[in-house]
């Protein structure tokens, strides 16, 4: 029946949307998802997606204005018109990205690695691709596929409603981000990236020195760099021959646009010390060694004082020093410097939490929601809605914390156990019954609540030697410690006939957290 109901499904979704052409390859595919869902995804998910990276960079705004110059040049020549958008993430990570849709973006640690215009008009291109000939949708798709059979499942089992989208925004956004293409999805975006080179002016060839700059950094195996581009793109020395191969077929010549692209860049290669200093400090910071990471801080802000990840890293390193207020007076001047990027609001809002400043508190944690959910500030306005005596409000922000598998969010998640287990003690509490040897009814109870538990009292249910249905309540003594078992008699019994037996019920009645 399962299988049925699945293939039921996924038969109706290819009716409802069918085969369509892909606007790239001229190839007949089946598309489960239109256009318009498409683009969509792209719009809700590009900010969450830049914010969890780095967030956009704004220290020379003229970077990413010749971006987003050069990338609208390829947009404009591409097989398929989206609302094309390209942005540059402060992180440097060299790695670039394209969202459903056309939601496009580079990191500032890939801007500094390539050598002229058409190198960035051949990762442009690429990701460009990807969003033209639905690579990401594609991907979207077979995950709608697997979800279908999951959804008959469900509806077989439980009768229930399933929800594809039972996670948080930011947890979408993170694996659209991420999503591996295939070797064919690689190959296309590389061919027909070139062919928008080409179009729009540029020397194809550059692709090929791009490839071979990629397979070099990858076999020397820095960290940086295969925790990035290469993670999604893997380079190798069969895409540099398939390039040389494209570029044969390509008009020769085009621009390399060398000088135009040192001087856009010239900032970035400025400043490229100081972001050495600041990941080296973020990395201190992480190990534990704050002297080392406030040296490192103080050394980035000396070479380049307008960058506001400099001055939060100093917030950051006073705020693990428990110096809150020397805290906040970083993290205003990186809002100074800029106002979008939620990790200055959540460090401030916490800060201030601490300090007992909780209107200004609020104000900043759920700004730095508006900009990325995260399981901090879900938690600390979970904590505020609980002493403002908000209990509905308290759980739903504790829910969506626990969604977060952070320690924040684990401690989140018994917040909200704390709150609910007196409601609905039956969904934290298993219990099971049994017949021992002479018949009788035993129980045995398990608490899952992840914190101990007492004051638990059940009702069972049971025909007595009348025939009569009965229900008694009964207390089991003593705390369960969380992840305990405790089996106990009854007295109830003997059981003997099926009757009886299918007559056995058991609810729990109530339970509370052992403090």
């Amino acid at each position: 029946m399962m299988r049925w109901l699945a293939f039921f499904l996924i038969a109706a979704l290819f009716t409802l949307t069918g085969c369509a052409v892909n606007p790239v390859t001229g190839k007949n595919e089946f598309a489960l998802i239109g256009e318009s869902t498409e683009i969509n995804t792209g719009v809700q998910n590009y900010q969450p997606s830049r914010q969890m990276q780095g967030g956009d960079y704004t220290t020379h705004p003229q970077v990413t204005r010749y971006v987003q110059q050069v990338g609208q040049k390829l947009a404009a020549v591409s097989d398929r018109q989206l609302p094309y958008e390209f942005n540059v993430i402060n992180d440097s990570t060299p790695n670039a990205w394209a969202l459903p849709g056309g939601k496009i973006a580079i990191n500032r640690g890939l801007l500094v690695e390539l050598d002229n215009e058409a190198e960035l008009a051949a990762v442009l291109g690429h990701e460009i691709v990807h969003a033209a000939a639905r690579h990401g949708a594609k991907g979207m798709e077979r995950g709608m596929l697997l979800q279908g059979a999951v959804l008959a499942a469900s509806i077989a089992s439980e009768n229930s409603e399933y929800s594809a989208l039972a996670t948080s925004g930011a947890s979408i956004a993170a694996q659209l981000v991420n999503q591996k293409y295939g070797r064919d999805a690689e190959r296309e975006s590389d061919y027909y990236g070139m062919h928008y080179m080409a179009r729009a002016g540029y020397d194809p060839s550059a692709a090929i020195k791009l490839q071979q700059t990629f397979v070099r950094l990858s076999e020397g195996r820095e960290s940086n760099w295969l925790t990035g581009l290469f993670a999604s793109h893997p380079p190798s020395q069969e895409r540099v021959d398939a390039n040389r191969q494209t570029a044969a077929t390509l008009p020769q010549g085009g621009t390399l646009g060398i000088k135009s692209y040192q001087q856009a860049m010239a900032p970035l290669l400025a400043d490229r010390e100081a972001y050495q200093a600041y990941d080296e400090g973020r990395k201190a910071l992480s190990d534990g060694d704050t002297p080392l990471a406030l040296a490192l801080a103080e050394k980035a802000l000396r070479l380049q004082p307008a960058e506001a990840l400099f001055h939060s890293l100093r917030g950051d390193i006073r705020f693990k020093q428990q110096r809150y207020d020397d805290a906040i007076i970083n993290y205003d001047r990186a809002i100074t410097r800029n106002d979008s990027y939620f990790h200055y609001y959540l460090q401030r809002g916490l800060a201030k939490k601490q300090l007992g400043q909780t209107n200004e508190a609020r104000a900043d944690l759920e700004k730095s929601n508006a900009f990325l959910p995260t399981a901090p500030a879900q938690a600390a306005l979970g904590q505020f809605a609980l002493q403002r005596g908000d209990r509905n409000l308290a759980k739903k922000l504790f829910a969506s914390a626990a969604q977060s598998s952070s320690a924040v969010g684990q401690q989140a998640r018994l917040d909200f156990v704390r709150l609910d287990l007196s409601e609905h003690p039956e969904k934290y509490l298993d219990i099971d019954l049994a017949l021992d040897r002479s018949g009788y009814l035993a129980m045995a109870l398990t608490n899952n609540s992840g914190l101990p538990v007492d004051t638990v009292v059940v009702q069972i249910q049971f025909l007595d030697n009348s025939s009569r249905l009965r229900r008694v309540q009964t207390s089991i003594p003593g705390t369960i410690e969380r992840d305990a078992s405790r089996t106990l008699s009854t007295g109830i019994g003997p059981v003997t006939t099926d009757k009886q037996r299918k007559a056995l019920g058991v609810k729990i009645l109530q339970a509370d957290i052992a403090e």
